[in-house]
């Protein structure tokens, strides 16, 4: 299978994040992108196809604002990454907002996402990852696979969140179903909820958006994800969202998959954006699924049994030592 990186997405390094009440050193390290390097082999460049894909996806107000977030930090006499701590109860409306620590608040929702001296372009390679490997696809290849990092399901239109800070599938769902590729479905595989996906494309009707992750009742982003989230407007029935337990293991979850896969087909896709998270493996530090490596292989043949040309878009997965090995145990289920 054909894949992408640039290594331009290593400049990406925020030191720590606020976890559980307490700073913690940055999960979503460098590293993780090393591993699954080394396990697969080497990733061929990301082409770069410019603003236009992105500006496409998310506001432009945002765009400018995570351009020169650090820059503004550091105007600011502030040192180390630039972080928020105060956020609106209700994001009700744009505001003309002075202040760095104002800004950072309005545009994200979490306090586990640095922007670093180095983010937006490590954020912009991974973006163009990703549309190298859609681009593969809508050149012929069955399946392409972009080494995304930093991951993207978490970040919507004009927020940053989740480690995530642009949406890379829903970049390249939105190129696809520009260029003419669809009905495009994207499946989201993450143990956590792609919350910033769900609410590009919620309120449309022309792209699926279908999910299995830890129940938000009990898991992040808390807020997106529930079972009764079907889409709204002209995009009512086109989310679906599949909530599983904590300690979910293999045939629990082989089920949930089916049904997802189902909803697709009959959906009448013609082209998948697959935002494959790693994160559920058993042995992941923030995670709580009962995946195992060998478990990756069935899942992968399992999607690939949609017959779907695929885009494969990395998002988490956080064992760092385990997750070149569950990248390519899935990968290779997949292909074979």
């Amino acid at each position: 299978m054909i894949s992408f990186f640039d290594e331009r997405q290593l400049r990406h390094a925020p030191l720590r994040e606020l976890h559980n009440g307490a700073w913690t050193p940055y999960a979503e390290c460098a590293d993780r992108a090393r591993n699954i390097r080394e396990a697969i082999g080497t990733p061929a460049p990301a082409r770069d196809f410019g603003m236009a894909p992105i500006e496409a996806v998310h506001d432009a107000d945002y765009l400018a604002f995570l351009k020169g977030a650090h820059a503004a930090w550091r105007a600011a006499l502030r040192e180390d990454d630039a972080i928020a701590y105060t956020w609106p109860v209700v994001r009700r409306r744009k505001l003309s907002l002075d202040r760095i620590d104002a800004r950072l608040g309005q545009y994200s929702f979490d306090a586990s996402t640095p922007i670093a001296e180095g983010t937006w372009d490590g954020a912009y390679w991974s973006a163009q990852t990703a549309l190298t490997a859609l681009d593969a696809v809508l050149a012929g290849a069955r399946t392409a696979f972009a080494l995304c990092r930093p991951p993207g399901h978490h970040a919507g239109a004009d927020y940053l969140g989740g480690y995530c800070y642009l949406n890379n599938a829903a970049i390249a769902a939105q190129h696809a179903h520009a260029a003419g590729a669809g009905p495009v479905a994207i499946l989201d595989v993450d143990y956590h909820h792609g919350n910033g996906t769900q609410d590009i494309f919620e309120a449309r009707g022309d792209i699926f958006f279908a999910s299995i992750h830890a129940n938000p009742a009990t898991d992040y982003p808390y807020y997106w994800g529930h079972a009764d989230e079907t889409g709204s407007g002209d995009g009512d029935g086109a989310t679906l969202n599949i909530p599983m337990p904590r300690g979910t293991r293999i045939d629990a979850y082989l089920a949930a998959l089916d049904i997802a896969l189902a909803r697709i087909n009959d959906w009448g896709a013609r082209l998948l954006v697959l935002s494959f998270g790693a994160d559920t493996f058993s042995g992941d530090p923030i995670s709580h699924f009962a995946i195992e490596t060998e478990d990756f292989a069935t899942i992968g043949a399992r999607i690939a049994a949609l017959g779907l040309p695929t885009a494969i878009i990395m998002e988490g997965g956080y064992a760092v030592g385990d997750l070149g090995g569950n990248v390519a145990r899935f990968l290779s289920g997949f292909q074979d």
